[in-house]
């Protein structure tokens, strides 16, 4: 029977993401159907799975393991502040940027959930629903970052400031109940010490963080196959924070999160994060919610008059102590937005389970208490990620297009300012010869300038671009804007070089300050090798319907998709990938990875599109 069971716990694992898939269920996150088909399977309803030790220890394995899985999600990139060092460009976007910064926001958003989350706490108390207002403040601070990811990758959202508002919203939403649920342990455990020995197991994290720091430098230089060296590290500092985490009297899921804090610090390949999350998300993570779902019997519950006022309450409770969050993200972003923000801050499954486990242990709740916290949690679960995917739309900033300047006015720089502001470019165009002014105004938009001194251009706003392409035929006057556009803050600066002498000259210095050049005899060389060597190619870049492009990958929806499966490739051929300093000729097998630069060839209509989906950033 023991095998048994874990066969069906297995098999439903299987089956679920495939029905999901099947039927297309989108409404409800992985985790809290496999609750719910814990409960179907178990004692409330067909009772099938039975408790024993090999599944008892799987779903103590598994809470583990997610709990790493959770440290390893916190981007802490979002915590950081801005260099107070900024080049006038960034001086003047931080004077048009918002008010309120994504990191402040995010902070009052949460700074009002911990109020909130003491006054539910309190009031159930006062109303005798229950008693324990630590416990229960902790558990009303909880978010699912899990969750949160999920949804905010499904919109695309990771790389744009309301994204990383309620990433880090729910980052916090993790860290600070851990931390009290901790020094709840600590004060409740009948095994406790000294709170002072706690600070031994970030110690420990710190001495491990610092000995393997330089480990995924070494790491490429050995082979993996069969190794897995980052797989053995990652479960040896689980196992070793974990040991020390319940020596000192903590929990040993505060081990399993500091442990996946460290290796996130300590910024493993993105293959790293695939194997770990394979192996968790695999196997032992549906062990746990399907136990979870088990463990909730709902007889009993159901039976119980108190337990079913419970539920409507902790419900109210959860939802309530987030409510706050809605007028701080007013702040920055739409009224709608703002709800769909605080319905997603809402949701909450994860460290409830943890801290439910921890809280059964230590005896201080019992399992019809227990079960209302979860199916409260469950029903935010599902209602908070519709009112999310109803209401949420696309902000302002998240819609501006790349700005684009040219300096110079001229038959090579004109066509391609034209092809650039069919996409997704916002192009103007810079000159202070009125010839040319007067011959090209009227095939794109073009801004005519009194001379091009460096201080006046600053004035006119030409360097305030995320591109700035020098074209003109003076290469003396390119090489000083370009240095003066590279140190006023632009991002890419593109400058022509005619003069081969000036090029020779300055190149190394220009290529030092991450400068683009080109030079016109050399690309016209290019193009006719090309035309003796690879005709095809050379009528493809200079046809009128297709073109050769270059993107870097940065969507994970594509990371380990095969080139075959990709569902844009009917309309783009690719030719080659740029991975690891390398060259790699595709098949229709060869997986994508993130940061891979994709050359492809397509039609100038549907390069844009492709473009913008496989650089998003989420």
């Amino acid at each position: 029977m023991n095998q048994l069971s874990l066969v069906i716990i297995l098999l439903a694992a299987l089956v679920i993401p495939l029905t999901m898939a099947r039927f297309k269920v989108t409404f409800l996150p992985t985790a809290v159907v496999e609750i719910i088909v814990g409960v179907v399977l178990g004692p409330s309803l067909l009772n099938l799975i039975h408790m024993n030790s090999t599944l008892d220890l799987l779903q103590n394995v598994g809470v583990i393991v997610l709990l790493f899985l959770s440290g390893m999600e916190i981007d802490f990139s979002l915590f950081k502040r801005r260099s107070t060092r900024l080049s006038p460009l960034e001086e003047k976007d931080q004077q048009n940027a918002p008010k309120y910064s994504v990191l402040t926001i995010a902070v009052m958003s949460y700074l009002s959930i911990m109020i909130m989350s003491v006054v539910m706490g309190y009031a159930l108390k006062l109303t005798g629903i229950f008693d324990d207002l630590f416990l229960s403040s902790i558990l009303f601070m909880t978010i699912s970052l899990g969750i949160v990811i999920a949804s905010l990758k499904e919109k695309e959202l990771l790389s744009r400031p309301f994204g990383q508002t309620i990433l880090l919203i729910a980052a916090l939403g993790e860290v600070v109940p851990m931390v009290g649920l901790t020094f709840y342990a600590s004060a409740y455990s009948p095994n406790s010490k000294s709170l002072w020995l706690i600070l031994l197991v970030l110690v420990v994290a710190a001495l491990l963080f610092w000995r393997f720091k330089p480990f995924f430098r070494f790491f490429d230089k050995i082979n993996k196959s069969t190794t897995q060296l980052d797989v053995r590290l990652a479960f040896f500092m689980i196992v070793t924070l974990v040991t020390v985490a319940e020596s000192v009297g903590a929990e040993g899921i505060l081990g399993a999160f500091l442990a996946g804090i460290v290796i996130k610090l300590l910024e493993p390949h993105e293959e790293t994060k695939v194997r770990l999350d394979s192996i968790g998300y695999g196997f032992f993570i549906p062990i746990f919610f399907m136990m979870s779902g088990v463990n909730l019997n709902l007889r009993q519950l159901v039976a119980s008059s108190q337990t079913l006022v419970m539920i409507p309450v902790i419900f109210a409770a959860y939802v309530l102590a987030k409510v706050l969050v809605y007028f701080t993200l007013k702040k920055r972003f739409k009224s709608t937005n703002a709800v769909a923000g605080t319905a997603m801050s809402a949701t909450t499954i994860t460290v409830v389970l943890a801290v439910l486990q921890v809280a059964s242990h230590l005896h201080r709740l019992t399992s019809q208490q227990s079960g209302a916290f979860l199916l409260a949690a469950i029903l935010t679960c599902v209602i908070g990620p519709l009112i999310f995917n109803k209401l949420y739309s696309a902000e302002t900033e998240d819609l501006k297009k790349k700005t684009v300047h040219f300096i110079g006015t001229n038959l090579t720089t004109v066509p391609v300012a034209q092809q650039l502001a069919k996409g997704w470019y916002d192009v103007t165009m810079y000159t202070n010869n009125q010839h040319n002014y007067r011959a090209f105004n009227s095939e794109v938009s073009i801004d005519l300038l009194d001379n091009m001194e460096t201080g006046f251009m600053v004035n006119q706003g030409v360097f305030d671009a995320d591109i700035v392409v020098l074209g003109q035929v003076n290469s003396k006057k390119n090489y000083e804007l370009a240095k003066a556009a590279k140190k006023y803050g632009v991002k890419r600066v593109i400058v022509r070089f005619e003069d081969r002498n000036i090029l020779n000259e300055k190149q190394e210095e220009l290529a030092g300050l991450g400068i683009e050049l080109y030079n016109t005899p050399d690309v016209n060389i290019s193009m006719l090798r090309s035309l003796i060597e690879a005709p095809s190619t050379m009528r493809l870049m200079t046809s009128t319907e297709a073109s050769v492009y270059e993107v870097a990958l940065r969507n994970r929806r594509y990371a380990d998709i095969q080139v075959r499966n990709l569902p844009f490739i009917d309309k783009i051929t690719i030719t080659q990938i740029y991975r690891d300093k390398r060259f790699i000729r595709p098949t229709g097998g060869t997986s994508l990875k993130v940061n891979d630069r994709v050359i492809f060839t397509s039609s100038k209509q549907e390069a844009p599109q492709v473009r913008r989906e496989l650089e998003k950033l989420n």
